[in-house]
């Protein structure tokens, strides 16, 4: 009699749910088939050549913190933990556009916040007691916006509430999910200055987070199939028996698990009665070619802008980037329009003077991440199915987490861990 072959997991999709997921499963040595509709992997965090600015830019600059322990953890297994760039200390630098008056916000070391007591650390204005407004948050009940904890007017809201909110959730204060903030808050800034170092990719999104994935699946002998759009999926008893690509039909194997790790309007297509949160809002990003490098090769500055038309600058070799997060009011406006009116809050941060608007490249991300209000969080699937050998990853699944770079690899971790349970079960029995 031949030998039964190892079970296999298709996993559906390459963007960092499905890398990470795939890059977990492949240290365990099980075979992996890897499906990406489009000809490269990284999904919303790609990079490319853009040849009106003659650099390599990224999508979207995705701001990272030292404590994101998955992230982290995935770096270390692809081999790409020296690829992040960021101050040497928990520091957030800030601009006011109104009155041209900067600071920065410092978290001190420990679990305690004794830095709060000392004014050059906080934010200008504000006491030491506004900021009970955090207990607030993390006490806040499900159904809970983050202005009804922090309210909506005041230095703090307007100078750390708001613009921290909108980064991280891409949602105005009014309509953000209390309850999505408060993991962000208990895994960095409660954690003390050495989990709240903010990081950036060193030189690209691509070279940092998804390459190296790659080429580390390809050592351990993963397929993966780009170009390969899976359109559906063959149900037979709750048990997926093929996948439906654009031309061909995979069946599968007793065993086999599929990690469905898509956007969540492509899955709803997949799977029929789905449940998934709605789109939320786009993000806008500009990146101009600046006709010098402002910061030493390698290095990397953040900037927060208040009161401008920028959110972010992030500044690296001789490409200034703008993030603009909760940007509906942009998502139409034309882009000679966007980076004129972004233009002067860049020379301000970066401390320009009047150099002129140099060549730049707008970028809209429509649906960049779902509708991240209490309504929304509490459409988002679990992992496990009623299909028994259908996992979902992605950040709009329920990882705990907003819709960001750690929640996707987290949910493709947990991914990978719930199917290496799906194995061991259908092995014992």
């Amino acid at each position: 009699m031949a030998p039964r072959l190892s079970p296999k997991v298709h996993v559906i999709g390459a963007g960092l749910a499905g890398l990470a997921a795939a890059v977990r499963l492949s240290g365990a040595g099980l075979p992996i088939t890897l499906y990406e509709a489009s000809p490269r992997a990284g999904g919303r965090c790609r990079s490319y050549h853009d040849p009106q600015l003659d650099a390599v830019i990224d999508n979207g600059n995705h701001l990272m913190l030292s404590g994101n322990h998955a992230i982290m953890a995935y770096l270390k297994a692809i081999g790409a933990s020296d690829r992040l760039a960021g101050p040497s200390d928990a520091a957030f630098p800030f601009v006011d556009v109104a009155t041209g008056a900067r600071w920065s916000l410092r978290p001190g070391a420990g679990v305690i916040p004794w830095w709060l007591l000392d004014p050059a650390r906080r934010v200008p204005n504000t006491s030491v007691w506004q900021y009970l407004s955090v207990a607030r948050v993390m006490s806040a009940g499900g159904s809970a916006t983050m202005t009804a904890c922090v309210g909506s007017s005041g230095e703090l809201y307007r100078n750390f509430w708001e613009p921290l909110t909108v980064a991280v959730l891409n949602t105005a204060p009014g309509q953000a999910s209390a309850g999505l903030m408060r993991p962000v808050l208990r895994e960095t800034f409660l954690k003390g200055a050495e989990a709240c170092r903010p990081l950036v990719a060193r030189d690209s999104l691509a070279a940092t987070l998804v390459d190296p994935a790659v080429e580390t699946l390809t050592r351990a002998g993963t397929t993966i199939r780009f170009g390969t759009r899976i359109r559906a999926l063959t149900v037979a008893n709750q048990t997926i028996t093929a996948l439906e690509a654009d031309e061909e039909s995979v069946p599968l194997a007793a065993g086999d698990v599929v990690i469905l790790a898509v956007p969540p309007w492509v899955a709803e297509t997949i799977v029929p009665g789905l449940s998934a949160p709605p789109p939320g809002e786009p993000i806008v990003n500009v990146h101009y070619r600046l006709p010098r490098a402002v910061v030493a090769p390698g290095d990397v500055r953040i900037i927060g802008v208040v009161g401008g038309a920028a959110q972010w600058v992030f500044a690296r070799g001789e490409i200034a980037s703008v993030t603009i997060s909760a940007a509906r009011d942009l998502a139409d406006t034309p882009a000679e329009e966007i980076i004129a009116r972004c233009w002067p809050d860049v020379a301000l941060a970066l401390e320009l003077g009047d150099m002129p608007v140099p060549a730049a490249r707008v970028v809209k991300e429509r649906r960049a991440t779902f509708a991240q209000t209490p309504e929304a969080a509490r459409l988002r699937p679990r992992c496990r199915t009623a299909v028994t050998n259908l996992l979902l990853a992605g950040d709009w699944t329920d990882t705990g987490l907003p819709a960001t770079i750690e929640g996707a690899v987290r949910s493709g971790f947990t991914a990978a861990d719930e199917t290496l349970r799906t194995m061991s079960a259908h092995k014992a029995a």
